[in-house]
């Protein structure tokens, strides 16, 4: 009896492939740069070795579990891949162009953002298109903020312990909490809303499993 195995088809727009290489790309010449003269990366003092070692972790671990777990059964997840080096490129490249420090809103938009980003690949990842509001807002709390307090924990010892920053980072890390699980929720909902009107595609499509005998 042999078995003929289902076959998967990619639905992914070209654009968020090529965005996404172009994203991968521009990320790490940005940490190199940033890394070769980091006031003009305007991260002195801001932890930038940690981020060097840590976003292309981040952005590179999906490719690297999909190649080594999934490809035999799966295509490429390149809208949630896309949108987690988004939370990692838009971090440097706000630096880079000294957003932080000169817009008063954009640390705030940032935490919203890309919580949110991180919250809608989770779900997009692990969660079937035909899943409910409740469970797919569900999913993107238990993510959302989970990973918000980790990058709070993570930013306070990186360098707000060592800083005046401290003084203030109460007040500034309950907003950043609650901006990061709210960027949550409007994810989900927004995923939730495209599920239902047949606007956000599965990344892969798998046929039918068939035996046939021999």
């Amino acid at each position: 009896m042999s078995e003929v195995i289902a076959v998967t088809h990619p639905v992914t727009p070209p654009l968020a492939k090529t965005a996404n290489v172009a994203a991968k790309a521009s990320l790490v010449v940005l940490l190199l740069l940033a890394l070769l003269y980091p006031d003009q990366g305007n991260l002195r003092d801001k932890a930038a070795g940690m981020r060097a070692v840590g976003y292309p972790l981040v952005s590179f671990t999906l490719p690297l579990l999909w190649w080594t777990m999934w490809r035999e059964r799966m295509s490429f997840p390149w809208l949630a891949d896309l949108l987690i080096t988004i939370t990692c490129f838009t971090d440097i490249l706000g630096n880079r162009l000294d957003l932080y420090d000169h817009v008063v809103w954009f640390d705030d938009w940032m935490h919203f953002m890309n919580t949110g980003l991180l919250a809608v690949a989770f779900i997009l990842l692990t969660l079937p298109r035909s899943s409910g509001l409740l469970r797919t807002v569900e999913r993107a709390l238990a993510f959302g903020a989970t990973s918000a307090i980790a990058w709070e924990l993570a930013e306070y010892f990186a360098f707000i312990s060592r800083t005046s920053a401290r003084a203030f980072a109460y007040g500034d890390t309950l907003g950043d909490l609650a901006l990061g699980t709210l960027g949550a929720v409007v994810g989900a909902v927004i995923v939730y809303r495209l599920w239902q009107r047949d606007r956000l595609c599965d990344s892969t499509v798998t046929l039918p499993r068939e035996r046939v005998r021999a």
